[in-house]
């Protein structure tokens, strides 16, 4: 891949009460890709937070948008804007119930889905060319409703694995940073 600039933005919901609830999974695996980067997402910008870093031959802009989910689309656009970032070369990770608790995919120029954060985006942007990492949460459970569920805190046997589902979605990003957006599908669709 070529020596450019890409955003990488993980959805969730800022505050102490969100941290570490299924919903905010895409904040937990930007974390992550700080840390392994050796930095941390302390910088804010346009209700975002954000941090640039290197991984690869690449420049990434590491990014929270501040919002809440429904609204994530408007802060990203102002930072592509800002950094001369077009959407094509936006990855974004973030929570999916139609996939099982820790499965990850991989796909580009989708629908929402009905996931709000992503028709914020395409909102914001007017269009879908984004790449997503879908990190699986599951569906809830008959006893339990969809807000509930992906506002909740994960059960123990999905806490016992979580570290390794992050990793695993890290791996995911990185491949795509890495291979390009198709090769990283191959791999990473095709597995687990």
């Amino acid at each position: 891949m070529s020596d450019s600039k890409r955003l990488l933005a993980g959805l969730g919901n800022p505050g102490d009460q969100y941290s570490r609830t299924r919903h905010n999974i895409g904040f937990d695996v930007v974390d992550a890709l700080a840390s392994r980067a050796g930095c941390r997402v302390n910088k804010e910008k346009f209700n975002a937070a954000y941090i640039g870093t290197r991984m690869g031959l690449q420049d990434i802009i590491l990014v929270k948008p501040l919002s809440y989910m429904n609204k994530s689309g408007i802060p990203i656009q102002k930072l592509a804007a800002y950094f001369k970032i077009d959407i094509a070369d936006i990855i974004v990770v973030h929570d999916d119930m139609d996939l099982a608790f820790g499965k990850i995919k991989i796909v580009q120029g989708r629908g929402h889905g009905g996931h709000n954060g992503i028709r914020s985006i395409i909102d914001a942007f007017g269009q879908k060319a984004c790449v997503r990492v879908r990190v699986g949460i599951g569906r809830p459970g008959s006893d339990r409703s969809v807000t509930g569920h992906v506002l909740g805190k994960y059960a123990p046997d999905e806490q016992a694995c979580l570290d390794q589902v992050i990793d695993d979605a890290c791996d995911a990003c990185l491949a795509i940073l890495e291979k390009g957006v198709i090769k990283a599908m191959n791999i990473v669709n095709s597995s687990r």
